[in-house]
This record gives C-alpha cells, structure tokens and sequence, in this order.
C-alpha cells in the first residue's frame, strides 16, 4: 500500500499528536512530586497511533486504545483531554471493523464506562477538567458524591456518538454496495437474455434458410433429373421443365429476402393457408406424384402459426424428395380437428440406407428444426418408419391458437 492511501491516516494521527503536545505542556509541573510530563508525552503519541490506525487496522487501535487504557489505570496517569480522540478509534471500528472487531468495540463502551467509574480517583478526573478549562462543568463541593455519573455519562457519549455514528455509515454503504451488485446482476441478466435473444434469432434465420433453399433446390434437382427422360423432340416438356425450374428458382429466391427483410425489421408478408397449396404444386411440378387431402374446413390462424404451418410443411415435403421413392406417390394429409394436424408420407426403399429415419442437421436444422418450431408454439411432431411396406411417416399437430 502506497504512501498516498496512509496520507489521511497520518494527518489524523499527527493532529492528535500536535493537540496532545500542546496539552501536555500547558500542565503546571511543579503541582506534581516528579515532572508528569514525559510520561503523558509517550501516552499521546499511543494515543495519536491508535487514531491513526482506526480506519486501516481498526482492530489493532482498538487494542492498543485498551492498552493505554489500562496502563493509565495501574498507574493512575492523569486523565487528559486529548484521550477525546477515542471517538475516532470508536467511530473507526463500527465504520471500518470486522465483526468481531464492532462487537467487541460495542462492548468495550460500557466496560470502559464502569471502570472509570470504580478505578479513578476524584482527583485524576477533577484535574484532567481543570487543565483543560473545565472545571466549572463539576463542583467538588456539591458533586462530590456524583462525579461518578458525570465520568460514565461523559465516556458514554464521547465513545457512543461516534460509534453509532460510524455503525450507520457502515450499513449506508453497505445498502450503497448492494444497490450497485442488484444493478450489476440486473445489466448482467439484461446482457445474457439479449445475447440469448440474438442467438435465438441467428437459429431461427438459419431454419428459415435451410427451409427455404433446402426445398426450392430438392425441386429444382427433381425437375432437372426428370429432364433427362424426356424425348429430345419433346421442347415443349422440356420448355416446361426449365420453366418450372426458374419459377421454383425466383419463389426461392423471394422467400429469401423475405427472411432476410423479417430479420432486419422490415416488415415482411404473412405466409397464408394458400401457400400450403402452392408447397403441394410445387412438388408435383417437379414431377413428383403427391396424393394431398384435406380433411375439415380450414380454420384462420394467427399469423405466426401460418408461418409455422408452412415452414414444417415444406421440410416434410423436402425429405419427401430427398429420400423417397420417385415411383412411388408422396401423401399429405391435412386434418382441420381441434389442431391442425399435417401428416406426410412417402415409400422409401427397403434396401436403401434411407430406410433409417432421417436424421437433423446439425445446428438445429431438419427434424430438430421442425420440433423446434412446434414446440415453440405448443405443438409437437412424431416421426415413424414403418417396415411393411417401407414408409416413412412425418406427422405435426400444430394449434389453431397460439398457446401463451
């Protein structure tokens, strides 16, 4: 610890120190058999250290105050004015102190009390009030028998006031400190739930694209392959194919930037329930036999579900293409019962390593991605791989209503 933090100390301890000086030597040395003098002058320099250590070493000057306490009592030193400077050793502990160290200064109020009630003589305490110009606060004539509640009443608000004193500024910065943890956790909450809140979206965005571009080029390689069976005199099929092909291709590419303008806070256009539609042409066009029935009179939903409704379908119809049989017709169904329940099926092949149930993309995309979105809304998915014949079975309930 530098110099410059002991600075305050050492002014404190050193204006004891001058003080006590000054009364220390205005005592009449001739009123005493020996000089009390030089005695009284290593009496304050204790004095002015303890002082000087109350606010670092509140401890230490608490028991060095008691040292000279006692040493004063056994001798019977004369009293002085300057032992005021044990208010700042009280209010020293009770601001600055451990536990023990404020328990033990709280103690030593009224122990000292009592001891200079007991221990000290008239004369010591009549003289210390004289030196210092106040002896007319005591008339030994007619106080004589009561100068023992004048002492104790005296001590106890010399060491009391600043003790309590020094207790409330303890507990001020102690509420002060708390207040500024409180806020410190609470910036810390705000930080991590905005952190939370943005990987939240970079997940979302992710889905969104993986949604969008695994679908739009799912078609796109489906239009393309289906291409190569056409007959080299069919241009019309094949102006058909291409056409379709740059209309998946712009359809994709629209719904990228609309993604993109949801991120960035412009406003984007509602997915509506003609767009699960559009999903099912979509597939067909690229040459795909889907098989799609509707069950129920279709219900509005809230604008989050219709996103929620579309992005699943469209993920159910990719892995529908990705790995199913071309030969074989790919089966949506929609139920319009209490929940939106939205199921896909398609043969797969029994020989094929896609047999096994498709699994997610690491990241959140895939079937994770799809539970993601549903849970997040109150729905749920269940996939299921049947053996006879092959199929894979995707089925989503989604809520007509937002579950708060």
């Amino acid at each position: 610890m530098t110099w410059r933090a002991w600075a305050p100390d050492a002014a404190v301890g050193l204006a004891v120190l001058l003080l006590g000086l000054v009364e220390v030597l205005d005592i009449d040395p001739y009123r005493y058999p020996d000089d009390p003098r030089p005695a009284l002058v290593a009496f304050v320099l204790g004095i002015a250290a303890a002082a000087a250590l109350s606010r670092r070493l509140p401890a230490v000057a608490l028991a060095l105050v008691w040292a000279l306490c006692v040493l004063q009592v056994l001798t019977g030193t004369q009293l002085l004015m300057i032992e005021l400077a044990f208010g700042v050793v009280a209010f020293g502990t009770a601001r600055w102190g451990g536990t023990a160290t404020v328990l033990a200064s709280a103690l030593s109020i009224p122990v000292s009390a009592a001891i200079a009630v007991v221990w000290i003589q008239p004369s010591v305490f009549y003289d210390a009030l004289s030196t210092a110009g106040f002896a007319s606060l005591v008339r030994p004539s007619s106080w004589s028998d009561q100068w023992q509640l004048t002492a104790a009443l005296l001590g106890m608000s010399v060491l009391g006031v600043p003790w309590l004193a020094g207790l409330a500024l303890r507990f001020s910065s102690r509420a002060r400190q708390s207040r500024s943890f409180q806020q410190a956790a609470e910036a810390e909450r705000d930080q991590a739930e905005e952190i939370a809140r943005l990987r939240e979206e970079q997940a979302q965005l992710a889905r969104d694209v993986h949604d969008v571009v695994g679908h739009s080029l799912a078609v796109i390689l489906a239009q393309a392959e289906s291409a190569q069976y056409l007959d080299e005199v069919d241009t019309k099929g094949l102006k058909r194919t291409m056409e379709n092909i740059a209309t998946s291709a712009r359809t994709s590419l629209d719904d990228v930037r609309q993604v993109l303008a949801s991120t960035s806070g412009a406003a984007a256009a509602p997915v509506r329930h003609a767009d699960l539609d559009s999903l099912v042409e979509g597939v067909r066009a690229s040459g795909h036999e889907v098989r799609s029935t509707e069950v129920g009179a279709p219900q509005p939903m809230p604008p989050e579900l219709e996103v929620v409704a579309f992005r699943v379908l469209q993920e159910m119809l990719t892995n529908a293409i990705k790995h199913g049989r071309r030969d074989q017709p790919v089966h949506v169904e929609r139920h319009w019962e209490g929940d939106l329940r939205i199921e896909v099926e398609n043969a797969v092949d029994r020989a094929s390593e896609e047999t096994q149930p498709i699994r997610s993309v690491p990241g959140g995309q895939g079937l994770e991605g799809m539970r993601g979105r549903l849970e997040a809304v109150g729905g749920r998915l269940d996939v299921r791989r049947r053996s006879d014949p092959p199929r894979f079975t995707a089925t989503a309930w989604i809520p007509l209503r937002r579950t708060p």
